[in-house]
């Protein structure tokens, strides 16, 4: 599986797996499934149920293939809708946890999901009687684990499986669900503002800096406006923060 990482409009480094391949052919198949599970109930409700055989057969061709596009319309438009609907899954995908991102760290936009839909044609339709194979070479042949579509779109299929890891940002700080923030007010900082403090209190915890730390404290102190409870202890109060930011930006 290849890595991929995608940064955020926070700056923030995610790093991800690209979707394996059977966990794709598996999304694929149960994908697949639903629109024959979709096809037998219409056609057990139109012929077994409302015994409409009688009506379709005093029909001309045209009108025959135009009831077949307006029943098969949800099948067509079955991978783009769920993409969109369901931010980038489709039932299968949610089932194999993938999951279609934008490798730039935008957020996925219609018109991203319109264009890997429009291009399961060459993907995925284009060489008949080998469904798919167009889509598997370009899978296989990406650094990135990418179809045509997703290269056109800026996308990728990503594996949800493994664990998101983040790369030397202010969220590198965890912090549990029974944590309780000291100070509220360190909303009033940006990203920005926690990754350079953080920065540069490794530095100092690495240096044993401790001139470092007061600077550190002091500056905090002028932006959220609340003296630190740790009386003496400019590390701790600055290792507070920092969690506390995280506490809070994660919680909005």
């Amino acid at each position: 599986m290849a890595e991929i990482q995608i940064t955020t409009t926070q700056n923030v480094n995610l790093n991800f797996k690209s979707a394996e391949l059977n966990h794709r052919i598996l999304a694929w198949f149960i994908d697949i499934l639903i629109k024959a599970s979709y096809v037998g109930l219409v056609s057990y409700l139109l012929l077994g149920v409302f015994k409409l055989q009688r009506h379709f057969q005093g029909l001309d061709r045209w009108s025959v293939m135009a009831i077949s596009i307006v029943i098969g319309l949800p099948i067509i438009f079955y991978t783009l809708l769920s993409e969109v609907f369901l931010g980038g899954q489709t039932v299968g995908k949610k089932v194999m946890r993938l999951k279609v991102l934008k490798i730039e760290g935008y957020q996925t936009q219609f018109l991203d999901y319109f264009i890997r839909w429009v291009l399961r044609i060459v993907d995925v339709n284009f060489a008949i009687p080998i469904p798919g194979i167009v889509g598997l070479v370009t899978i296989g042949s990406s650094k990135k684990g990418q179809r045509f579509g997703d290269m056109v779109s800026g996308t990728a299929l990503v594996s949800l499986r493994n664990k998101i890891t983040v790369d030397h940002t202010i969220l590198e700080e965890e912090v549990t669900e029974a944590y309780v923030p000291t100070y509220p007010s360190v909303v009033k900082l940006s990203d920005n503002d926690v990754r350079i403090i953080k920065e540069h209190f490794l530095r100092a915890q690495a240096k044993k800096d401790h001139a470092m730390f007061l600077k550190l404290k002091e500056k905090i102190v002028a932006v959220i406006e609340t003296e630190p409870n740790e009386e003496g202890n400019a590390a701790q109060f600055i290792d507070t923060v920092i969690k506390d930011y995280n506490f809070y930006t994660t919680k909005m």
